[in-house]
């Protein structure tokens, strides 16, 4: 097998996926100026001319990670937002349910992608347009369920920048804690109150 083939396979000791998840890890805890591809391949255990293998520069791993992002944390919350549910408490309760999954919000993510966001005016357009998205889609979820125009955007920003601050306060409750106080949360973004049974 000829050495362009080989590049072609990539390094079998690790794939694109375990690139990006090293650097995520890293933007994460270090911070964006810390994504360095010598790092990352320290970290791996690799030498660093397999990171070419998967990408064609360090901005192409950046554009990978934002791509992630936007993928993964937007989509969940519109995947979430547009399930039939019969009430507005019970639509909510789909939304909440990406911030009660790890596995749906990566919340550590989003806040490192916000804090990239403040040195880099490309990185701050593709937040706006997130928060936008994000927020339209809870707009439409309050009208769908009756609210006027003017309320439901009202009623989507204070639930969205109240959950984005419950996690940049990084409040430390458990999770019994924090469903005890769901009726009462539901009752205050909805007006209505909640199904007992949510």
């Amino acid at each position: 097998m000829g050495a362009a083939a080989k590049a072609k396979q990539g390094n079998p000791k690790v794939s694109r996926d375990d690139w990006l998840a090293a650097a995520r890890d890293t933007l994460v805890s270090e911070g964006v100026a810390q994504v360095k591809i010598l790092s990352l391949s320290a970290r791996l255990g690799v030498a660093r001319s397999s990171f070419y293998w998967y990408f064609t520069d360090h901005g192409d791993l950046l554009s990978a990670l934002l791509a992630e992002w936007e993928t993964r944390n937007t989509k969940c919350i519109t995947e979430k937002c547009t399930q039939p549910a019969a009430t507005i408490s019970e639509a909510l309760c789909h939304f909440f349910e990406c911030f009660i999954d790890p596995d749906l919000f990566d919340q550590g993510l989003d806040f490192a992608v916000r804090e990239w966001a403040r040195r880099d005016p490309d990185v701050r357009a593709k937040i706006d347009a997130a928060d936008a998205a994000r927020l339209d889609t809870l707009i439409a979820m309050f009208m769908r369920h009756g609210y006027s125009d003017y309320e439901a955007d009202a009623r989507a920003r204070i639930v969205y920048f109240m959950q984005l601050g419950y996690h940049a306060l990084d409040v430390a409750e458990t999770i019994e804690t924090r469903m005890g106080r769901i009726a009462g949360y539901l009752k205050g973004f909805t007006g209505e109150v909640p199904d007992p049974e949510l």
